[in-house]
């Protein structure tokens, strides 16, 4: 299964690289609510990769903001973030986060692009309850995942699936989820503008 959340890792100046991931997780026999591992798999292009590749351990967050995932899967300027250090690796905790989960690698696998990154979970920490996602929320994730595919010029799904994304939000989204989603669509259609201005004359 994916879990989709927030992977901090450390740059070498030690500031925060905040990314959002969606890491393969595996829970532990007979107790559903635990994760027993997390497997990451980050484009080794990606600073995410080297950072994981430099320091070896990082830490990974749940969250129920979805504007600051739109805003992090956008490279968006965001909102002034609060930190607090890691408990047992050398790295920053999200204390916007709803609980967080700090990791060692344990083993690289780079034959492919997409690296896959295992690892051993070291702490796992918990500041309150998930307020939970409803359709608003899932739709800011899936606007959010089409938006970070644009520059592949494909707008079909897209077009596809706006009206029903769109539909979700003014249905049940609330002020977060409405101003996500307007960043989500600002970029697309910036992006839509650039992709017609390079088009050539008929």
């Amino acid at each position: 299964m994916v879990l989709e959340g927030l992977l901090v890792t450390l740059n070498e100046d030690q500031s925060p690289n905040l990314a959002p991931m969606g890491p393969l997780i595996e829970l532990a026999p007979g107790r559903e609510q635990e994760i027993a591992s997390l497997v990451f798999r980050p484009f080794q292009t990606s600073r995410s990769f080297a950072n994981l590749q430099r320091t070896r351990c990082g830490v990974f967050h749940v969250v129920d903001d979805v504007l600051l995932l739109a805003l992090a899967a956008l490279g968006r300027p965001s909102e002034p973030l609060e930190w607090q250090p890691a408990q047992v690796v050398d790295g920053l905790v999200l204390r916007s986060a709803c609980r967080w989960y700090e990791f060692d690698v344990a083993e690289f696998d780079t034959e492919r692009p997409r690296s896959e990154i295992s690892t051993t979970i070291r702490h796992v920490g918990r500041f309150r309850d998930s307020l939970g996602f409803n359709r608003a929320r899932h739709a800011v994730i899936e606007a959010t995942i089409l938006a970070t595919r644009v520059h592949l010029n494909n707008f079909d799904e897209l077009d596809e699936q706006w009206p029903w994304l769109a539909s979700a939000i003014q249905k049940t989204g609330g002020p977060r989820e409405r101003e996500a989603f307007a960043l989500v669509a600002d970029h697309v259609e910036r992006h839509r503008a650039e992709v017609a201005a390079r088009a050539p004359d008929c």
